[in-house]
């Protein structure tokens, strides 16, 4: 029988990717419902390709509603969430509700709302899978080496604990500036990133090094491990997607050309794997290098861990805090410099509640947003 899949956020890289995967394979998937959020031609296009799949603008009017609905009316086996930031929670909520496996991109996901989409997964008896290249790495070395896992799908009993995460990062294109030549920077140098073609979004995020700090608080939810236990390391050459380092000392890796497919391929396929005839590394022609991140020209990391020690709704907080100024540098409103100032400011204040609904994430969500508009007014004057 074939596996029915759900594409939200087709239009963008991580659906792009998805499609390419299920159309090497019609034999065991199908595509029952594309979404995007602007890009009405290009979905179009898309509607074309795919006929028989349900197709959701969900900018137009009521087009959130609507993708919801779609999510529980074409009941897919899979739904894969490529869905840029914190627009993302409320249809990987539906999906998990609807009892769909999550293949999940969108790691706003686990950082605003961990807690509450693990336990509706577990209540579902579904499994979300990560998309993400280093939760795709760490998910499948945890699985291969038996160690002990979270509310993510785990194969088998635990033999040994995780003693420490490694998650790699590019170290975007700013790695060998000066902070004081970071100040000068433009949001058009901050969207050339040297390895990944991504959303603008995700691609500022790069830059500041916030989306590691994303990427920490992720990994802290979705595999059960404290703050001080996860890692960054910068690589440049994005072979390494992240690393693991047993009880016993030894550390494992994930090595793969930069290609979004494998990860997505491994979550379609998850708990099997398949032929995937993609271009292989090349040993005789390659150098790996490794470093440790200035978390002085990139402070977004320690207020990630912070926010990650912290727990509570702080993780929401830095992420609707950054997106918010994101939003304000593309506007070229404030300065490169001033996205961590911004989500530090925002985070200063009493984020500490613990959260069991939707509800509360979302206003949290919301009142992090309205400080950091008012904080970002104050340093225009």
């Amino acid at each position: 029988m074939k596996k029915r899949i759900a594409v939200l956020g087709a239009t963008g890289s991580i659906g792009k990717s998805t499609l390419d995967i299920i159309s090497r394979d019609l034999e065991n998937f199908e595509a029952v419902l594309l979404s995007a959020h602007s890009k009405k031609v290009e979905l179009e296009k898309l509607k074309t390709l795919w006929p028989d799949a349900v197709c959701i603008l969900s900018a137009e009017e009521g087009g959130k509603e609507k993708l919801i609905t779609a999510i529980k009316n074409t009941k897919p086996d899979i739904t894969v969430n490529g869905i840029s930031g914190s627009a993302g929670l409320e249809p990987s909520l539906a999906a998990l509700e609807a009892g769909s496996h999550l293949a999940l991109a969108n790691k706003e996901t686990i950082v605003m709302a961990g807690q509450l989409v693990f336990n509706i997964a577990k209540e579902k008896n579904v499994n979300i899978i990560p998309v993400d290249s280093e939760h795709s790495a760490i998910f499948h070395l945890i699985n291969a080496h038996g160690a002990a896992s979270s509310g993510a799908a785990s194969s088998g009993a635990a033999s040994c604990e995780i003693a420490e995460i490694v998650l790699t990062a590019s170290g975007g294109p700013f790695r060998k500036l000066s902070l004081k030549e970071m100040e000068k920077v433009t949001a058009q140098d901050a969207l050339a990133h040297p390895t990944w073609k991504m959303g603008k979004k995700i691609t500022i995020d790069s830059a500041s090094m916030a989306n590691k700090g994303l990427e920490i608080i992720e990994a802290c939810a979705f595999f059960n491990i404290p703050a001080d236990k996860v890692k960054v390391v910068i690589h440049p050459q994005s072979i390494v997607h992240s690393m693991i380092r047993l009880c016993n000392g030894v550390f494992y890796a994930q090595l793969s050309k930069p290609d979004m497919r494998h990860p997505i391929h491994d979550a379609l396929y998850w708990p099997k794997t398949a032929l995937l005839n993609l271009e292989t590394l090349n040993f005789d022609s390659l150098t790996l290098e490794f470093e440790k991140p200035d978390t002085q020209k990139f402070p977004m990391l320690n207020l990630a861990w912070e926010a990650a020690k912290k727990g509570g709704l702080f993780p929401c907080v830095y992420n609707a805090a950054n997106e918010e100024a994101v939003a304000a540098f593309l506007d070229e409103k404030t300065g490169f410099t001033d996205i961590p100032k911004i989500t530090e400011h925002v985070l200063k204040k009493d984020w500490a509640a613990i959260y069991s609904d939707k509800e509360t994430v979302l206003k949290a969500d919301k009142d992090a947003r309205l400080e950091a508009v008012k904080f970002i007014k104050k340093m225009a004057k």
